[in-house]
């Protein structure tokens, strides 16, 4: 009998030393699970070609479009599944040098059909 309650208060005492400890009442609060990603800055209407190029940090391809009004295009590196990588197509319009709207395009690699 003793040695089971000795076993209970080691794991007891194991347990209480490796948990995670919360902040205090008051103090510092944890941030938020999108503050800790490493893109937090959303795409917003009305943002400038450089603002979109910065947010998303990767850089922008023309596509078509007369100057003020273009289409860019953008890969991004969102990972996968660890065997085959993703580099999903993201199209951003712009009008009179603003923003106006996005969309991505998640559909099949061509090259494999």
């Amino acid at each position: 009998m003793k040695s089971i309650a000795i076993a209970l208060l080691l794991v007891a005492a194991a347990t209480d030393a490796s948990a995670e400890k919360l902040p205090p009442f008051g103090g510092p609060a944890t941030p938020t699970f999108t503050a800790t990603l490493s893109n937090t800055t959303p795409l917003v209407f009305g943002m400038g070609v450089a603002d979109a190029q910065r947010a998303l940090g990767t850089p922008l391809t023309y596509v078509r479009g007369r100057p003020g009004n273009e289409i860019f295009l953008t890969f991004r590196d969102i990972g996968g599944s660890g065997l085959f990588p993703h580099h999903d197509r993201l199209y951003l319009q712009f009008r009179k040098g603003r923003l106006a709207g996005w969309k991505g395009d998640w559909g099949e690699n061509w090259m494999w059909r």
